[in-house]
């Protein structure tokens, strides 16, 4: 007798068709490409396709409805990702001129079209992968099993995993700069998956997430 596949099961084979299509992207062309193209084009093309074919034709659902992009209550989730987003922001730029008494490489960063560039960016790297992570895997680990601590455990996992590929091609992820942002990527995803089990509105991590992308730029 054929055994039926679970509903979580397909989630994670639509999860790991994504892993290894972007392994083989990042492999073949490890950092040569524009930034902007990787986020732009080829993450959307990678992460979100495969999702919103599994939830349109397998789920049967409306794709921004069914990873909480659109709520009854959206406006809320933004105005709490921005808040929380701006925080952390803040705190990263004192504890970088605590560090550093010379922050002249940072306001060299700091023009105005510059930044504004790394916040396009920085919010594009956010929406496919929070969508993918919060929106579409942590969302149906919680609804299976209904428990808080082992969903976030495991998203966090996988959110980690999906970023191995770009943490070991990218040449300036080297020594403690990698294992910093290592440990700081698991902790985020530990932290915004609990508020966005809280909020049940994914603009919430994608708003924290970008502003954490955007002290990277910045900052390191």
């Amino acid at each position: 007798m054929k055994q039926q596949i679970s509903s979580i099961q397909k989630v994670l084979n639509a999860w790991a068709i994504v892993l290894i299509l972007w392994s083989v992207y990042r492999v073949y062309f490890r950092t040569d490409l524009p930034v902007w193209f990787d986020e732009f084009i080829s993450k959307p093309l990678i992460f979100l396709v495969p999702i919103y074919y599994y939830i349109t034709t397998q789920e049967k659902k409306d794709f921004w409805k069914a990873v909480d992009l659109r709520t009854k209550d959206w406006t809320s989730g933004i105005i709490f990702g921005l808040a929380s987003g701006l925080l952390f922001f803040i705190t990263g730029f004192v504890v970088q001129v605590i560090r550093n008494e010379d922050v002249q490489e940072f306001m060299a960063k700091g023009s105005m079209a510059m930044v504004g560039y790394y916040i396009l960016i920085a919010f594009a790297t956010s929406f496919s992968e929070e969508i993918l992570s919060r929106g579409f895997v942590l969302k149906r680990l919680y609804a299976d099993s209904k428990n808080a601590i082992n969903s976030v455990f495991f998203a966090s996992f996988l959110f980690f995993f999906l970023h191995i590929p770009i943490l070991f091609t990218d040449p300036n992820m080297r020594g403690a700069v990698l294992l910093q942002v290592m440990v700081t990527d698991i902790l985020l995803s530990f932290a915004v998956s609990f508020l966005y089990l809280q909020k049940k509105s994914v603009w919430v991590p994608i708003l924290i997430h970008t502003f954490y992308n955007l002290s990277l730029y910045l900052f390191l």
